[in-house]
């Protein structure tokens, strides 16, 4: 059996049934043809209705439950004081224990406030690998990121457990070259997105909270998929095999001194995320900076069904066995490539399946954009929309203007959570393959229009001659 292929794992089912279905289009390739090349090569310019299975993200495409659903009808829209902000407090103390909320639209506000209040022109702000809005958040406000995630986070065929985890003598290189006056917080992301879904451990979270506290540097916690990552933990860390989710997920938060949430992963929700804090004076400024940039700091861009669906969310994100339903489907399809020699990152991550496209196109140079081209070809091939995560989301260096060029050039199959069958993972696994096979013959693109901020979201490309 070859490396990083386990054995197969007995059949299992969601545990959940369907009491609605949501009708799709079917297109021929010829028809995707000319709708990829008339949205520039980029699938986030293609109509949601002329995608088949939708990869593109699992934010705020997840199916809510029968629960969430009534939720929405207990709405309390008053501008001030709603019922549901108290109902949603309540459940980000019990699940998370944190002290304060500032609920936002969705996570990037949560970034905007968090990075507004905590930092000044010229600090330094350490994370876990970047984030493309969180690092655009922290440049807008004054500050510089930095990578300070370990070595094997940049190594797709790594089978190291915790690639999320931080490198503390990174940290500690940082410290003694800018001062910790100038580090106002650590920004730690569980399962990191643009590693693969790659978690970190709580034995790694332990250290750097012990390391932090000696300097008087704060933790804020980028907890848009902490559940996914308490499940590693579980199955993977000695000593935490029979704790629960909730459990674990508590113990993290633990750790923290605050975080930003896009509710729209985890919590299983359209739209929603949230500041949290047990700093005091945090809490007070961004319950002023919010009115500005949100809403009231009751509700914070949001309508009352939107946060009681949200509270509901938080506590059905934690159940084992809807945790253990979520990464079993990522598993399935993870399994199906690996077993094809499809180039994948490994282990298999938390929200969706990365493509190595350096390895899956090697005739094209980072420069010819192979993930933005693999995606691409993707959808040409069966209608399946997945999403770039290489050199195009990377960007550009604020004061350089040079590209960044990342180890990683991935192409990621986002799940949606309670959305698609094993059918649908079958079908996504024989539409890679069959790219796979004809992978000599897939000619590169260069981009013709670029936005100045988050291109990856805008920009338009034509293929190479």
């Amino acid at each position: 059996m070859k490396p990083g292929i386990k054995k197969p794992r007995p059949s299992w089912a969601e545990p959940y049934k369907i009491k609605m279905v949501e009708l799709l289009k079917m297109t021929s390739p010829a028809q995707r043809k000319k709708i990829i090349e008339e949205a520039g090569f980029n699938t986030f310019l293609i109509k949601s209705e002329d995608v088949y299975i939708d990869l593109l993200t699992d934010s705020g495409t997840s199916a809510m439950s029968d629960r969430q659903w009534a939720g929405l009808m207990m709405g309390d829209e008053a501008y001030a004081g709603s019922r549901n902000f108290y109902n949603l407090e309540k459940a980000v103390k019990k699940y998370y224990g944190y002290k304060y909320l500032i609920p936002t639209h969705q996570g990037r506000g949560a970034e905007n406030l968090l990075s507004q209040i905590m930092i000044k022109k010229g600090d330094v702000i350490p994370g876990n690998m970047y984030f493309t809005t969180t690092r655009l958040h922290q440049e807008l406000a004054g500050g510089t990121f930095s990578d300070v995630i370990i070595d094997e986070a940049h190594d797709s065929t790594s089978q190291h457990p915790f690639k999320g985890n931080i490198d503390l003598a990174k940290v500690e290189a940082l410290i003694k070259k800018h001062g910790a006056e100038k580090i106002p917080y650590i920004c730690v992301a569980t399962t990191v997105n643009m590693a693969g879904g790659q978690p970190i451990s709580l034995e790694n979270l332990r250290a750097l909270r012990k390391l932090t506290q000696k300097h008087g540097i704060k933790i804020y916690l980028d907890m848009t998929r902490v559940a996914e990552n308490a499940w590693f933990i579980k199955e993977r860390e000695k000593g935490y095999n029979r704790k629960s989710v909730a459990s674990i997920v508590y113990e993290i938060c633990s750790l923290t001194d605050g975080a930003t949430m896009s509710a729209k992963k985890d919590a299983l929700v359209n739209i929603g995320g949230f500041l949290a804090t047990n700093d005091h004076d945090v809490f007070e400024e961004a319950s002023n900076l919010v009115v500005v940039y949100e809403g009231l700091h009751t509700y914070g861009g949001l309508a009352g069904r939107d946060m009681e669906a949200m509270a509901i969310g938080i506590e059905e994100c934690v159940h084992d066995e809807h945790m253990k339903a979520r990464i079993g489907q990522v598993e399935y399809l993870g399994q199906k490539l690996l077993e094809a020699g499809i180039p994948i990152t490994e282990p298999i991550g938390g929200h969706g399946i990365f493509l190595d496209a350096k390895r899956f196109l090697p005739h094209l140079t980072q420069d010819e954009f192979p993930a933005q081209t693999l995606a691409a070809e993707i959808y040409i091939d069966s209608g399946v929309r997945t999403m770039e995560r290489g050199i195009v989301s990377a960007g550009r260096n604020s004061k350089t203007g040079k590209n960044y060029y990342p180890a990683l050039e991935l192409v990621r199959l986002t799940i949606p959570r309670r959305v698609y069958t094993q059918a649908h993972m079958d079908v996504i696994a024989e539409s890679v393959i069959r790219t796979y096979e004809r992978r000599a013959k897939v000619k590169g693109l260069k981009m013709v229009y670029e936005p100045k901020y988050l291109r990856f979201f805008q920009a338009r490309f034509e293929r190479l001659k």
